[in-house]
């Protein structure tokens, strides 16, 4: 590997990457879409019928909220929902901040099927992909959306099914798995920035790599995909990156990449934090889970939003 130029290892990491990882979304086109809309201020849901389903999504859109806003979709964990990542994250106190729309797409099963993860959204190879991208475009008909500033975001299996559409799609300018890992083919991904956010401790989402935890008794499925650094050194393979910076405040390590069109690949590391989002909620689902308390090292909804706005498409 020492022998190798930066070029070639950068390519050596993505193949050895998509090497491990397997995904095949379906393309299906959204149906029932409602058009003409006018999307009232406070939190609202719906329901478009995708694939044979009934799916449905909350959205938060701030008051006074004009012309063409950023929108940010954030995806909840495994055993989550929308209406818990929006209690769990205060997505919509850092909308309120930043004039920006926040959607909260609901799982099939409580689940995503972010390639060879998780639970039944996998097994019967639940188009995902494109019921997020469907509830992205139903959402730009019904309100002035920027193209060029929508973000997705997600927690565990969410953080996962982020990293999926960053693979698998153009339409996101940045996106940020929070206790997630990459477990689809990213072999064809387009150029996009990347913040990864990650505590050393995952035991169900091992930093290092490898099966983790199962977090119930029932058979649920264990995470198995290569370590949180490969999925990071992959994204800088793909952006063409040089090599990243490192800085340490307290026990958070922070390594950034800044590359070509203003992209940038991050990686920030949370010491003896387990499976969590830093700076959320602890609500009934870590309770009923048994997840570790949470950090208060990072707001990790204010980092986030913060690298967002800083990225355009």
């Amino acid at each position: 590997m020492a022998s190798l130029g930066a070029r070639a290892r950068a390519a050596l990491v993505v193949a050895v990457l998509a090497a491990l990882l397997v995904g095949c979304p379906g393309n299906r086109h959204a149906v029932g879409s409602p058009e003409g809309q006018t999307i009232p201020a406070g939190q609202s849901s719906q329901s478009i019928e995708w694939a044979g389903s009934s799916r449905t999504f909350h959205l938060y859109r701030p008051q006074g909220l004009t012309g063409a806003a950023p929108l940010v979709v954030m995806l909840h964990g495994g055993f989550g929902n929308g209406a818990q990542a929006e209690h769990s994250y205060h997505w919509d106190r850092e909308a309120d901040r930043g004039n920006f729309l926040v959607a909260y797409p609901d799982g099939q099963g409580r689940a995503w099927n972010a390639g060879s993860c998780c639970g039944n959204p996998a097994h019967s190879q639940i188009d995902d992909v494109g019921f997020i991208t469907a509830t992205v475009r139903v959402i730009g008909k019904q309100t002035a959306i920027d193209p060029a500033r929508v973000y997705v975001t997600g927690m565990s299996n969410g953080a996962m099914m982020s990293l999926r559409l960053a693979c698998d799609t153009d339409i996101f300018a940045a996106v940020a798995p929070v206790a997630g890992t990459m477990v689809t083919n990213c072999s064809r991904a387009r150029p996009t920035s990347v913040l990864q956010i990650h505590g050393t401790a995952d035991a169900s989402v091992p930093y290092n790599g490898g099966p983790g935890k199962t977090l119930k008794s029932d058979g649920s499925p264990r995470v198995d995909g290569p370590p949180v650094p490969m999925v990071t050194a992959a994204w800088r393979a793909i952006d063409r990156c040089p090599a990243p910076s490192s800085t340490a405040s307290g026990v958070v390590t922070t390594e950034t990449a800044a590359c070509p069109e203003g992209r940038t690949v991050q990686l920030i590391s949370v010491a003896d934090a387990g499976h969590q989002w830093p700076g959320g909620v602890r609500g009934p689902v870590l309770d009923r889970l048994g997840l570790p308390e949470l950090s208060t090292a990072l707001d990790a909804t204010d980092t986030i939003w913060q690298f967002f706005a800083q990225h355009h498409r």
